[in-house]
């Protein structure tokens, strides 16, 4: 769109000044011409938008969300649409008391009570995907940020629910597979964390 508002700024200034000084006429007419041309070129090229492999877009036209996603590949819009890419493929989020091994710097362990009482301290990292259909309803309910906004509180309130039924002890050792599997498998309660992402 930016050569559509160009060319029509280059026809507006050549004509002005063709119609101040009569004997640069031809710089009018060639103004017009360049402006015209800018114009096609402008929303031609905005009439396509490319998407990467493993992103989906979602078109918002004038704040509204558009239903409908647009997939990989050379895809045709309406030039005025503004398009918001989406990672589908499978990303992980760290949560670590090593300062520069999470996602955030700074203890992001989560500390969670065990059942015998004692305070444990657990260091994760969650894999999750965007289910593709689903990104214009989290663009429009959620916005683009939902990792922070989703992925980490619903993991962190999953880790905390679940280590409640392990002593300390059984949470590093004896039970810590049957601990993850847990975790892995989270309840179907929330439809909120079905419907946005899905752990693997």
């Amino acid at each position: 769109m930016f050569l559509a508002i160009l060319g029509i700024l280059v026809i507006v200034f050549t004509s002005a000044i063709a119609k101040a000084n009569p004997k640069v006429e031809n710089m009018g007419r060639i103004g017009r011409l360049g402006g015209i041309g800018l114009i096609v070129l402008g929303l031609s090229t905005a009439c396509f938008v490319q998407i990467q492999p493993g992103e989906v877009g979602v078109q918002t036209l004038f704040g509204k969300v558009q239903q409908g996603i647009l997939t990989e590949g050379l895809n045709v819009i309406n030039p005025v649409v503004k398009v918001v890419r989406f990672d589908v493929r499978t990303q992980n989020y760290t949560m670590s008391a090593v300062r520069d091994e999470g996602a955030k710097l700074g203890d992001d362990a989560i500390r969670v009570l065990s059942a015998d009482g004692l305070e444990v301290e657990i260091d994760l990292t969650v894999l999750y995907s965007m289910v593709p259909a689903k990104a214009p309803d989290i663009l429009r309910t959620i916005g683009p940020d939902y990792r922070d906004v989703v992925v980490r509180p619903i993991t962190r309130t999953e880790i905390r629910d679940k280590a409640v039924f392990y002593d300390a002890v059984a949470l590093y050792s004896t039970n810590r597979e049957e601990f993850q599997q847990k975790c892995t498998n989270p309840s179907k309660q929330n439809s909120l964390d079905e419907d946005s992402y899905s752990k693997k």
